[in-house]
């Protein structure tokens, strides 16, 4: 008999027949919209399999209603969104996908830090609305990048990849990482240091540290009165890392140059929200992984992982 699988958005078509072929497959199939949280109840109630995104709470509720469940696997590195203490204590494996998305959202992550920097989306809008009228010697300027010194608050692999990029613009990348890697820093050419020094000394901030307790607003008022009027924050980890509240006083006060932001506290952001009404920040709608390429191997990844888990095998992206 074929186990029962519950898949909380449309996933594209070649993992979807991955799971098509050994499982039968519900599916919440609007790709625009999530899963309402009283069907997710529903669905999950009798499921043997949970496909998910980072979109979905997958708490101690759902848990614990699911009394079939044995494998939840999530289409995100990032697992914050799954209580994965009460799973492990039912004995319901949780899977990730790292690894596959490590160099699309690096990408990414510079691009912000581009357009953060020399203000693209600024004069872009500038030349859109009819205020180019002529060229002027200070007009939309930016800060540099070569050269300059990067700051990464955690050292795991895209931040890794972040740190070559930076390379290929002659910047000095530092560092700051639960535990040192002096093995990394030899072969990348990287600095390590605490986190006052790296928000005191560096030109771009990158955080791209995981979203735990332990990191919960790590970027803080105080933190930001560390850093130079002239630097900018690019956040493509988890919105909960910062305060907003402080970042928004920050830029609004001119106490930092800018911020890049891929992330927010709570996802959609408000259009309401106060840091949209900056001309000094540049907000994505959370695209760090989203190439064509890199959402289908995610997808496979979490399918494959979710299908292993199901046959009593051992997930390679086991969580728990």
């Amino acid at each position: 008999m074929k186990p029962t699988i519950y898949i909380t958005r449309k996933i594209p078509d070649e993992a979807l027949q991955i799971l098509e072929e050994e499982c039968n497959v519900k599916m919440w199939d609007k790709e625009d919209q999530p899963v309402p949280r009283e069907v997710l109840v529903k669905e999950t109630r009798e499921v043997d399999g949970l496909f998910c995104l980072l979109t979905e709470a997958i708490d101690k509720e759902i848990i614990e209603n699911a009394s079939h469940l044995k494998v939840v696997s999530n289409m995100a590195v990032g697992y914050d969104n799954i209580d994965v203490e009460t799973a492990s204590q039912k004995n319901i494996m949780v899977t990730n996908t790292p690894g596959v998305l490590t160099e699309t959202t690096a990408d990414l992550t510079f691009a912000l830090l581009m357009s953060t920097a020399r203000r693209l989306i600024e004069s872009s809008n500038y030349l859109r609305a009819g205020k180019w009228s002529t060229w002027s010697p200070m007009q939309l300027t930016g800060q540099d990048i070569h050269g300059a010194k990067l700051g990464i608050i955690g050292l795991g692999r895209i931040g890794q990849a972040l740190a070559k990029r930076a390379k290929g613009f002659d910047m000095e990348v530092y560092y700051y990482n639960r535990s040192r890697k002096p093995k990394i820093e030899e072969e990348l050419g990287l600095q390590y240091a605490s986190l006052e020094e790296l928000l005191s000394d560096s030109d771009f901030i990158s955080i791209l540290t995981p979203y735990t307790a332990e990191t919960h607003h790590l970027i803080g008022e105080k933190e930001l009165q560390l850093m130079k009027s002239s630097a900018c924050l690019i956040n493509t980890s988890r919105g909960g890392i910062v305060n907003e509240d402080a970042l928004y006083s920050a830029l609004k006060q001119k106490k930092i140059w800018a911020a890049g932001l891929d992330v927010f506290d709570e996802e959609p952001v408000s259009l309401n929200h106060p840091l949209l009404e900056l001309s000094n920040v540049v907000t994505l709608p959370h695209i760090g992984s989203a190439s064509i390429a890199t959402r289908k191997k995610m997808a496979a990844v979490a399918a494959e992982d979710l299908l292993l888990g199901l046959k009593g095998e051992t997930p390679k992206h086991l969580v728990n």
